[in-house]
């Protein structure tokens, strides 16, 4: 018997997972639904991948898929995670940046932990989430000061819209440095950017105390983030850059594969 599971939102990071899964590479999985805000979307990804096209949530929820993997948005993190969890289904996210909300966090643990499911974050444009955990276990076990941070460089338009935006970042012929502050910080500053420092700040020492620091450079394209966790005798940089958004479709890809092989990676 293959697992269940199911995708919600249909775009590019859904489709990946929905392809690997019609090209055999989750093969111990059958995907059985999706679902997305565009029910046009949500119709080619289901046709391509020959499973059922679902109205809503509740759809596919219905089905009883083992896992729902999440490739839409924060928003709609907020608004399913509790729901899927108390049905039976685990989570896997890769919108990380709900979370930022802590309150959030604590209620979406605590329905995981009555229903007995799990919530999965996928590693998304970044990674590391094992050795920087094995780092903060070791401060907190010794009593050590723990520094940990995120350096993220990105092209000026990645700034457009957010609060740190200038006119100059476009004709800037040298980096720029638009942000540093704590991870919660900013997740204020910029509520719809922050996947990668919630996610460094969940697996290290949390968001009061976790570094962020942002540069814009010129010409860039994509983006470029290097996480840093370290304490006396032992430091951990992890440095992943990406040209495109398609490495955290295939990190959802390489979860599944883990949960379901063997021999597990952490």
């Amino acid at each position: 018997m293959k697992t269940k599971f199911g995708i919600i939102g249909c775009g590019f990071l859904g489709n990946i997972v929905a392809d690997a899964c019609r090209m055999g590479l989750l093969d111990a999985y059958e995907l059985v639904g999706v679902t997305s805000r565009s029910l046009e979307s949500a119709q080619k990804t289901a046709e391509a991948a020959q499973c059922r096209v679902c109205a809503d949530v509740d759809e596919l929820l219905a089905l009883k898929p083992e896992y729902v993997v999440e490739t839409a948005s924060v928003e709609v993190v907020r608004s399913i995670a509790e729901k899927v969890l108390r049905s039976g289904s685990n989570l896997v996210v890769i919108s990380i940046g709900a979370f930022a909300d802590l309150h959030f966090f604590e209620t979406v643990k605590q329905a995981a932990v009555e229903s007995g499911t799990k919530i999965h974050i996928a590693n998304g444009a970044v990674g590391g989430f094992d050795i920087l955990q094995t780092v903060s276990l070791m401060a907190k076990a010794q009593n050590l000061k723990e520094i940990a941070g995120i350096e993220t460089h990105t092209g000026a338009r990645g700034f457009l819209n957010t609060p740190v935006w200038a006119d100059h970042l476009l004709t800037d012929t040298e980096k720029t440095t638009v942000f540093t502050g704590s991870a919660k910080e900013a997740i204020a500053t910029f509520p719809r950017r922050v996947n990668v420092a919630v996610a460094t700040s969940l697996a290290t020492t949390g968001p009061e105390i976790t570094n962020v620091t942002l540069h814009s450079v010129p010409n860039w394209i994509g983006d470029d983030h290097k996480l840093t966790a370290e304490i006396d005798g032992v430091k951990a940089v992890v440095d992943i850059y990406s040209r495109t958004s398609s490495i955290a479709g295939w990190s959802i890809v390489a979860l599944l594969r883990n949960l379901s092989s063997p021999v597990c990676f952490y």
